[in-house]
């Protein structure tokens, strides 16, 4: 009996505690902080839940044609205790967010701030300040 009952426990442990190690990642995993970009479009949705905020936004190509970008910001307490809501951002916003490229070429960026149309500016993500510096 005992000696069934550890490699059940070490399974368990890897079921549960795996997909969350998994899920979390680091800046330069995911994007390149050679890529730095500003674009400007019409927010489209906000998604204010762990492990990080998530923002869409309509930007339009070189043909007009709108594509929605996924902007990624810090994780909701931090930004929370930054005086940032989940209703700061609004669908029909119309922003210009900094940040920083995903390495695959997805419509994804690691947002660093936000400016609305009216001037007020939001810092969303720590993202990689040090390159955005850079340019």
């Amino acid at each position: 009996m005992r000696s069934s009952f550890f490699p059940i426990l070490a399974f368990a442990s890897v079921v549960l505690f795996a997909p969350r190690v998994i899920a979390h990642h680091g800046f330069s995993v995911e994007f390149d902080e050679t890529k730095p970009v500003t674009l400007t479009g019409v927010v489209t949705r906000m998604e204010f839940m762990n492990p990080h905020i998530y923002f869409y936004v309509d930007i339009k190509d070189a043909t007009g044609k709108a594509v929605n970008w996924a902007f990624e910001g810090s994780p909701p307490n931090i930004l929370y205790r930054q005086g940032v809501r989940k209703d700061t951002i609004k669908p029909g916003d119309i922003v210009t967010v900094k940040g920083f490229r995903a390495r695959d070429g997805a419509h994804q960026v690691a947002a660093n701030s936000v400016t609305f149309q009216d001037g007020r500016q939001l810092t969303v993500g720590a993202g990689n300040v040090k390159a955005y510096d850079k340019n």
